[in-house]
């Protein structure tokens, strides 16, 4: 019996007979032959079905077999004699499934019978692709924090106050409890994790319940937040590029048939290396004023301004001290300017806007107080934060990113939903 192999380990056996077992993505005919494109997850292949070295048996199954399909293919490794590609030459055909007739035709399909049939969407080579390019993100996030000494640390998804207020939080009924919360950040608790371990992240679903269409919002999605003790606000933006820039050679050193298949032009990538650019709040809406943006010097940039203040700019783009006000009531404030925040968001380059934000947090106990109160929060549920600034209280500074952001920014794709499995939008949960 032929060794059973991975289809990405083909080039491996040139020249002898092994097995595959697989999916039929793609099917067509000449004569004498059939041509079966093979799926097995870990790659692509073309197995050539010649009637005259087959038995009546397979021949007969492969004409059979339909779209997606699973079989087991068993035959001799070969080069493609122009492209840098290897081949199946088959001696045997098995069938596990013989699947229905494919919803998922060569035709064009609109978005929302793509999102209904996500569960078979995920199948194509593009979606193939988008989902290894996601996989490569998290691997180099969690070998980068390990190199980093940053320790793992699982915050809970439920809890019992928000993190920048309570607008945007999807609320439950917590047994005799009273109310909770679907953690929209696990900010917090990992700034409790500092006294023990001093460098920590986590990473996993988080849930924010904006009303927001636009083409970087979910309502549940991946985050990575990380929180280190010591560490002010600029050596937290050197964490950040140095993190983003080993994040995206990792990428690019790995998923070179994933950028290949998504038609990605990776040059523009290869430039992201430290330093990254900066700018202040108040010089980035100078500059958008002067590109004719109506934003304010007290307004958050929205999802267009980003798109603009970076046009023309080969690297990320760091906006620092943004106004206290419109920030998160646990950003450390500027000691040059007591208006501004010690905070920054990065801004990706090619128009895909946000993709980290982070501070460096308040670490003075009335301060902090002080700040709750300013931003009309209840103090009960964050006693136990306010006690992190009672006993042993040191500088300290985190950042979050945003998976999905980043994967579609890597992938070239335009709209974050294709860059998570089972995307959840103000307009769908289902399948």
């Amino acid at each position: 019996m032929a060794e059973r192999i991975l289809i990405s380990d083909a080039h491996l056996y040139v020249g002898k007979a092994v097995g595959v077992d697989a999916w039929v993505y793609n099917k067509r005919s000449s004569g004498g032959i059939i041509f079966l494109q093979l799926r097995d997850g870990s790659g692509f292949i073309q197995a050539v079905v010649e009637k005259s070295s087959v038995s009546e048996e397979a021949w007969a199954i492969s004409e059979k077999i339909t779209l997606e399909s699973s079989v087991s293919i068993s035959g001799v490794v070969s080069k493609h004699p122009r492209r840098d590609e290897y081949e199946l030459q088959v001696s045997e055909v098995k069938v596990y499934h013989i699947a229905d007739e494919y919803p998922i035709g060569k035709k064009e399909h609109g978005p929302d019978f793509l999102l209904d049939h996500r569960h078979l969407w995920i199948r194509s080579r593009r979606q193939w692709a988008i989902m290894r390019i996601r996989n490569a993100v998290i691997n180099a996030t969690y070998e980068w924090m390990a190199k980093n000494r940053f320790v793992k640390f699982d915050s809970p998804i439920l809890t019992p106050n928000a993190c920048e207020g309570t607008t945007t939080l999807f609320e439950v009924e917590y047994f005799d409890l009273g109310k909770a919360y679907l953690s929209q950040s696990g900010q917090l608790y990992l700034e409790a994790a500092i006294a023990s371990l001093g460098r920590v992240f986590d990473f996993g679903p988080v849930f924010r319940a904006e009303k927001s269409k636009t083409r970087r919002h979910l309502t549940e999605f991946w985050m990575m937040d990380a929180e280190a003790a010591f560490v002010r606000h600029e050596e937290n933006l050197k964490l950040q590029e140095e993190l983003i820039s080993y994040i995206v050679m990792y990428v690019l050193e790995r998923c070179g048939t994933e950028f290949t298949i998504l038609e990605r032009n990776t040059e523009p990538l290869k430039k992201i290396t430290p330093p990254f650019y900066r700018m202040t709040h108040e010089e980035a809406v100078r500059k958008l004023k002067k590109m004719g943006s109506r934003i304010t010097y007290d307004d958050d940039l929205g999802g267009e301004d980003e798109t603009k203040v970076t046009s023309d700019l080969d690297k990320p783009l760091f906006i620092e001290k943004y106004p206290s006000k419109i920030k998160a009531f646990y950003m450390k404030r500027d000691p040059k300017n007591p208006e501004l925040a010690l905070c920054a968001d990065l801004i990706a380059t090619e128009g895909y806007g946000e993709i980290i934000g982070g501070s460096e947090r308040e670490d003075d106990y009335e301060t902090l107080m002080k700040r709750i109160k300013e931003f009309g929060l209840p103090a009960g549920p964050f006693k136990w934060y306010l006690d992190l600034r009672r006993y042993g209280s040191v500088p300290h500074s985190g950042f979050g990113y945003g998976l999905e952001r980043i994967v579609a920014w890597l992938s070239g794709v335009p709209h974050v939903r294709e860059a998570i499995p089972f995307p959840r939008t103000i307009n769908r949960v289902t399948p």
